[in-house]
């Protein structure tokens, strides 16, 4: 039986982790089966949308220490599997990847998080990079993670391993948005629909313009963008969706709500 589900309505493909005796840990069970479905969901035609989430009451917990031993009970290597190829799934999905946390995540859990596009979390949701608390350290995470945390923040959590709450996680960038346990879901369809008006071509654009613009001159970057303006104007899909704002008509791109 698998460890995490996929699910494909109007558009959206869901992604379920779904292993909550161990508070949906990195197992390398878990970690091949979710491999499997975000492959699945990157590959889907009529995904438009991949939302992360998982069942229970915690999020991600992180690595399964368990598996971090050998059998005459020795720590060994880190049991790391695909995880790092997963987080790089994620980052790079030309598709838009929403976490919808349904609570709590740790350490390696956090990863998942901030290799997300978006991320949403219930208040009572509570956050912490507990590595350094067990002599290790944040090393595979860090990447996505100070892609989105500030040094002066990410330095204070991971060095301290001290619990913080989804408020602060908004705050420092972690992500996006808070919000009441009962909002949860409505807030995750909000994003979702809005992202599924975009272009599928445009969207992937896009999120490689947010992350490389910043690292180039502003002369180079306006050189740049200028050849790509004119390049999207003139292509199929910026055609179609000028035409469809003509027209007053939903893009053919749209997804159809039966």
């Amino acid at each position: 039986m698998s460890l995490v589900h996929k699910e494909l309505t109007a558009g959206v493909a869901t992604v379920t982790l779904d292993s909550p005796p161990n508070r949906n840990a990195l197992s390398m069970r878990l970690l091949s089966d979710l491999k499997d479905r975000l492959t699945w969901a990157l590959a889907e035609p009529e995904a438009r949308v991949i939302v992360l989430t998982a069942t229970g009451k915690v999020f991600c917990s992180g690595a399964d220490i368990k598996e971090q031993r050998s059998a005459e009970g020795r720590p060994e290597a880190p049991v790391t599997a695909s995880f790092p190829e997963i987080l790089e799934l994620v980052w790079e999905s030309p598709k838009p990847v929403i976490c919808r946390m349904n609570g709590t995540a740790r350490a390696g859990g956090l990863g998942l998080v901030a290799a997300c596009d978006f991320a949403v979390a219930p208040l009572t949701a509570t956050f912490a990079f507990t590595e350094v608390r067990l002599g290790v350290v944040p090393a595979m995470i860090s990447v996505p993670v100070l892609r989105r945390v500030g040094a002066r923040a990410a330095a204070e959590y991971f060095l301290t391993g001290e619990v913080f709450d989804a408020v602060r996680a908004v705050e420092i960038g972690l992500i996006s948005r808070a919000v009441p346990e009962e909002e949860l879901d409505a807030a995750v369809a909000h994003y979702a629909g809005l992202l599924a008006r975009g272009g599928p071509e445009s969207l992937a654009i896009t999120k490689r313009l947010v992350r490389e613009v910043p690292m180039v001159s502003f002369a180079e970057g306006l050189r740049r963008m200028t050849e790509l303006s004119a390049e999207r104007f003139t292509s199929e899909e910026g055609q179609e969706g000028i035409a469809a704002y003509m027209d007053k008509r939903p893009p053919r791109w749209v997804p159809r709500q039966d």
